[in-house]
C-alpha cells in the first residue's frame, strides 16, 4: 500500500442529447484532471446516457467498446488508473457497470451494480432492463486495493460491510446523485476512505473517520487529494500517549489527525516518509487499530455468552493504562 492523488469530477448536472456529447464533456473533465497528475480519476455512474432518451438496449455497450477505448487512451496518456461507468451489455444481459481502465490502459476488471433501483410500480423492471449484479469485488491496484459501489448501493448496508471485510482501503462511490451524510458514515463504520463522483455538483473526498476532506461544487467541477493508504484508524483506549510518542521521534515524517474533541475518541497515524510503514509503527509503540480492539472485545463476549470466564489476551498495549496519558 502506498500513497495515490485521487481525482473526482462531478457533471454540474450537465447532461447532453447523445452518447458522443456526453463523452466529449467526460474527455474535457478528464484532461482537467489530469493537469494534476493524478494515480485515478473516477467519472459518475453512466455518465455517457445521462438525458439521453433511448431505450438502454440501444445505449449498452460492449467491453472492450467505444467508450473504454477512449478512456484507456487517456488512461496511457496520463499514466493513471481511470474508473469508467457505463451501461454495459455482456452474456445477453444490460448491466449498470463500473469498469476500471489501468494505467497501461488495459481494463483491470468489472463492478456491476448489485442493487439498480426499480424502474416499474410493480418491482418487476431495474433500471429499463439493467441486470442485479451477484458480487462485491475488489480491486488491486498499485497503490493498494479498491471497491467501488454505485448509486442505490447506498441503501444497502451490506455491499460497503462486505468491501472492509474484503480489505478495501477505498471505496468509490459512483452516483446520479450526491448521496449525503451516509458516505459519510460508511466511511467512519468501515474505517476506509470513501470517494464519490456524481451527476449533480458534489462530488466528495472521505477520510476514513467520516470527515470530508475535499468536495467540489456547481462551479468547481474536479477536485483532487494526495491520500495514502498505509494508514490506521485507532481508538483511544490504552493509547493516549500513542500520537505523543510517534511524534516526538518521527515529527512532520508522520501525520497523526485526532478526533478526540469531536467525541469520537479516536486518531489516524498515516506515515508521510515513504520508508516508514504502519505495521512498522504498530510494532515500536505497541499499539492496535480500531477494529483489533472492537474483535478482542468480540471474542471474549463469545466466553461469557456460554458462561465460561474469557482466557486472558494479550494485546499491544500491554499493561498500559487505559484512560490517561503515560510521562514521555
Amino acid at each position: 500500500m502506498g500513497r495515490a492523488r485521487i481525482a473526482t469530477v462531478c457533471l454540474a448536472s450537465r447532461g447532453f442529447g447523445t452518447v458522443e456529447e456526453n463523452r466529449k464533456y467526460a474527455l474535457k473533465l478528464v484532461d482537467y484532471a489530469l493537469r494534476f497528475k493524478p494515480d485515478l480519476i473516477c467519472l459518475p455512474e453512466a455518465f455517457t446516457t445521462f438525458s439521453v432518451k433511448k431505450p438502454k438496449r440501444e445505449l449498452a455497450e460492449s467491453v472492450p467498446g467505444p467508450t473504454t477505448e477512449l478512456f484507456s487512451k487517456k488512461a496511457r496518456e496520463g499514466n493513471c488508473y481511470i474508473i469508467c461507468p457505463i451501461i454495459t451489455k455482456r452474456n445477453g444481459k444490460i448491466w449498470n457497470s463500473a469498469i476500471v481502465i489501468g494505467r497501461d490502459g488495459d481494463i483491470v476488471g468489472i463492478y456491476d451494480k448489485v442493487h439498480p433501483v426499480t424502474s416499474t410500480p410493480d418491482y418487476t423492471e431495474f433500471e429499463g432492463g439493467v441486470t442485479p449484479g451477484k458480487d462485491y469485488p475488489v480491486f488491486d491496484l498499485d497503490f493498494g486495493r479498491i471497491g467501488i459501489q454505485i448509486c442505490f448501493d447506498i441503501c444497502f448496508p451490506e455491499g460497503w460491510n462486505e468491501l472492509a471485510k474484503r480489505g478495501a482501503r477505498v471505496v468509490f462511490w459512483v452516483s446520479a446523485y450526491d448521496g449525503g451524510f451516509p458516505l459519510q458514515a460508511y466511511a467512519c463504520i468501515n474505517k476506509y476512505y470513501v470517494v464519490s463522483s456524481v451527476r449533480t455538483n458534489k462530488s466528495r473526498i472521505i477520510d476514513p473517520c467520516g470527515r470530508i476532506i475535499a468536495e467540489t461544487d456547481w462551479f468547481v467541477n474536479v477536485i483532487y487529494h494526495d491520500i495514502n493508504l498505509d494508514y490506521v484508524v485507532c481508538h483511544y483506549d490504552f493509547n493516549y500517549s500513542i500520537p505523543d510518542k510517534i511524534l516526538k521521534k518521527y515529527g512532520d515524517r508522520v501525520k497523526i489527525k485526532s478526533y478526540a474533541n469531536e467525541g469520537d475518541d479516536v486518531f489516524i497515524v498515516e506515515p508521510i516518509d515513504e520508508s516508514i510503514s504502519i505495521e512498522e509503527l504498530k510494532k515500536e509503540f505497541g499499539f492496535e487499530s480500531f477494529q483489533e480492539y472492537i474483535e478482542r472485545h468480540r471474542r471474549a463476549y463469545k466466553y461469557i455468552h456460554r458462561g465460561e470466564q474469557p482466557p486472558p489476551q494479550k494485546a499491544a498495549h500491554g499493561t498500559r493504562p487505559q484512560y490517561r496519558k503515560e510521562d514521555i
